[in-house]
């Protein structure tokens, strides 16, 4: 992207993708049924393991079930997400400030979690089998294509996965029966924040060319 002004009403994938923010406020307010079917329209036309779609995609209204998540939400906040934030240095593209407030953030969707309008749990049919290093390949291309529906219909999300260090409590609270597993949520809601730029450091700080540490002068 250039450094002209960013249009935020822009519907180009590229100035989509380059200001789709973590949305980790959100109003509590609804959203209308059609723009979900939009999102979740958007994931299932994403690439997955030999197409064979063993997708599923169960979107979460009740209060109870996202409050009954919300406990193991938190608890692996507590546990482990809180005290590594407070440990770490700011990561690439970011700084002091302004990852402390994205610790806040994390922080208030944590506390906020289950008030989150609308939940789609994007989950993998394995039937007997167990999930293995591959299997994310089947279902994360529908979690980023619905991440960014979202951010084209104006609607504030981000891709959550904390759940899973309690998976087995999560997926009961979900409901979810034998071999089906989640791997994440998408809390989804009109967002309290801006759509802007995302930080996420310069391209030759992660990108080599032929061998990792070969400078690839293309970067500049």
């Amino acid at each position: 992207m250039s450094d002209s002004p960013i249009d935020l009403s822009s519907q180009n994938v590229f100035d989509i993708m380059h200001t789709m923010r973590a949305m980790r406020r959100l109003k509590p307010e609804p959203v209308p049924d059609d723009l979900i079917v939009k999102i979740v329209e958007a994931g299932i036309k994403a690439p997955n393991g030999g197409n064979n779609q063993q997708w599923h995609f169960l979107v979460v209204k009740d209060p109870e079930i996202k409050k009954a998540v919300q406990v193991w939400y938190k608890k692996a906040f507590d546990e482990w997400i809180g005290p590594r934030y407070a440990a770490s240095p700011p990561p690439p593209g970011s700084d002091a400030a302004r990852y402390n407030r994205q610790h806040q953030a994390v922080e208030y969707l944590t506390d906020h979690y289950h008030e989150a309008p609308v939940w789609i749990v994007a989950c993998l049919d394995h039937g007997d089998s167990k999930p293995n290093r591959a299997s994310g390949a089947s279902i994360y291309p529908a979690v980023q294509n619905m991440l960014l529906a979202a951010r084209a219909l104006g609607l504030g999300s981000c891709l959550t996965t904390r759940h899973i260090h309690f998976a087995e409590e999560s997926d009961k609270a979900l409901g979810l029966p034998p071999g089906l597993v989640s791997y994440a949520i998408l809390p989804i809601g009109y967002p309290m924040g801006n759509f802007g730029p995302v930080g996420r450091g310069n391209l030759s700080e992660f990108v080599s060319l032929d061998r990792v540490g070969q400078k690839w002068d293309a970067l500049g």
